[in-house]
């Protein structure tokens, strides 16, 4: 076990500059991820527009962020064109949060949330790729890592803005002071808005308006932000530095020439198939591989398009559950949910940084889609108590925490490095934040607030379904790729006896 200890930080000693940089890439993907859903109502004031019009926003960004992440994969080829990539997109964020405050326009405010989804994309698909590549079999530890840096940009993200929201309305119409909205209201919208404004829904009873002197502060809050981050680019400028990619770089050896690219495999094998999602529909490449081979990365991308799918449920309509009969739990006290379940998840990847070092990601999988399936189904029975609800949601949140990262490792592993798993499993988790959470909606709106609760379950139940299909499958695929090697070793024997 020592040994096992001194070989991972030996690992972490040699590529600490690497790592520290794709981690600190992915706190500022959690910057940018989470200051829209707080300061949504800030927006539309400086924007003159409706909550309808202000809604399209959210879409814009999720949209794009899907749309990066299957792009993502086209700026593998070098280590210069991934980290060109990581700088330019981490630029783009801090640039997009200096712009926001000069958007008094809907359309512009789209425009730039669509450039920030789409470098969030790119960030999402690089950073895994990367750190994928460069620890290969050890890559479970430092993913969990990786992914518990989302997390901390999410919360450090509200706590900037939260001092500079409006506490009543930030348009003064004619007639505010007697029909302005109550700071109470306030805060309720920006809750239910929280899960990228789909759990809209009986609003004309606040009156918010769109012409009038705007007495927002929002704008202090993007730009402290856009400070915040600038110090990400930077790090990446300086490893690319160090790696000898840009004009001015010393003659000093290269990182990735110094030290092995990998603990474990070959840095050659670890470039092949990883690419966007049209280099791995290559047939040229995909020819001769078993069918078990492209059911790996379906069952892959499905487990994790229903738990993401889950996440972006739970997070968006938690709070429309909780003030729903029969909790009807006070505005304030439904609003901390969502930071509960988005705390819960950040603790969870930092505790799952040890735990996937003691067990293997099979065993971290199991445990937590059995966990996500009896905190769900103990929602369902115990569904009026208040107090269950937090505690469940904490729970979820520190179960579901490390599926994303440990199925990656796993899938990867099984992979043996040369898919295309990294690209396909980024693309369809953020698919499935998108489009389960609009179906949920769609079933909350139709069949009232209950319907949270069971479609999150019956996804559940899929995902470990999935999961179990997926282990079988694995099994046979790593019997047959066992069988192909032992069958190829027969070939070349005679052959050798020959010589």
């Amino acid at each position: 076990m020592k040994l096992l200890d001194e070989r991972i930080w030996a690992l972490m000693k040699r590529h600490w500059q690497q790592t520290l940089t794709y981690w600190s890439v992915f706190f500022s993907f959690g910057l940018c991820i989470a200051f829209l859903g707080p300061t949504i109502l800030d927006l539309r004031c400086q924007t003159h527009s409706t909550l309808q019009q202000i809604t399209w926003v959210f879409f814009s960004q999720q949209f794009f962020l899907l749309v990066g992440s299957g792009l993502g994969g086209l700026f593998k080829k070098t280590l210069l064109s991934s980290l060109l990539a990581l700088f330019s997109c981490t630029l783009i964020i801090s640039l997009v949060f200096a712009f926001i405050p000069l958007c008094h326009h809907i359309a512009l405010l789209a425009v730039a949330m669509a450039l920030a989804g789409n470098a969030m994309g790119v960030i999402d698909t690089i950073a895994n790729l990367q750190l994928v590549n460069l620890y290969q079999k050890d890559s479970a530890i430092f993913l969990q890592a990786l992914h518990f840096f989302i997390g901390l940009g999410a919360l450090v993200s509200p706590l900037v803005a939260d001092p500079f929201l409006a506490e009543d309305c930030c348009v003064l119409g004619a007639n505010w002071t007697a029909n302005s909205s109550s700071s109470s209201d306030l805060q309720h919208l920006r809750s239910s808005m929280a899960g990228h404004g789909s759990a809209l829904r009986n609003i004309s009873q606040y009156p918010l308006y769109t012409e009038g002197v705007v007495i927002t502060r929002v704008s202090y809050a993007f730009w402290i932000m856009a400070l915040i981050n600038l110090p990400v680019p930077a790090a990446v400028l300086t490893l690319m530095y160090h790696e000898r990619l840009l004009p001015c770089s010393s003659n000093s050896p290269r990182l990735l020439d110094r030290n092995s690219l990998s603990s474990s495999s070959p840095a050659g094998d670890s470039s092949q198939g990883h690419g966007s999602l049209f280099v791995c529909c290559n047939l040229a490449k995909l020819r001769g591989r078993p069918a078990t081979f492209f059911i790996l990365h379906a069952l892959g991308g499905a487990i994790l398009f229903i738990t993401d799918g889950i996440i972006g449920s739970y997070a968006g309509f938690v709070y429309t559950y909780a003030v729903s009969p029969p909790l009807l739990m006070g505005h304030k006290t439904a609003g901390c949910l969502d930071s509960i379940f988005w705390a819960s998840i950040t603790a969870g990847r930092l505790a799952f940084i040890y735990l996937s070092y003691r067990y293997t990601a099979p065993r971290l999988l199991s445990f937590s889609l059995v966990g996500v399936i009896l905190v769900q189904c103990l929602l369902l029975i115990f569904y009026t108590s208040c107090v269950f609800l937090f505690i469940g949601t904490c729970v979820l949140g520190l179960c579901i925490s490390s599926v994303f990262p440990s199925m990656l490792a796993f899938t990867e592993d099984i992979l043996d490095y040369k898919g295309c798993a990294t690209t396909v499993l980024v693309t369809s988790a953020s698919t499935g934040e998108m489009v389960l959470q609009v179906l949920v909606g769609s079933v909350i709106h139709s069949q009232g607030s209950y319907a949270f609760l069971l479609c999150c379950t019956i996804s559940s139940f899929i995902g470990v379904c999935l999961f179990l299909l997926f282990l079988y499958v694995q099994h046979v695929h790593r019997k047959c790729h066992t069988d192909s090697s032992i069958n190829t070793a027969m070939e070349e024997k005679p052959k050798t006896g020959e010589s």
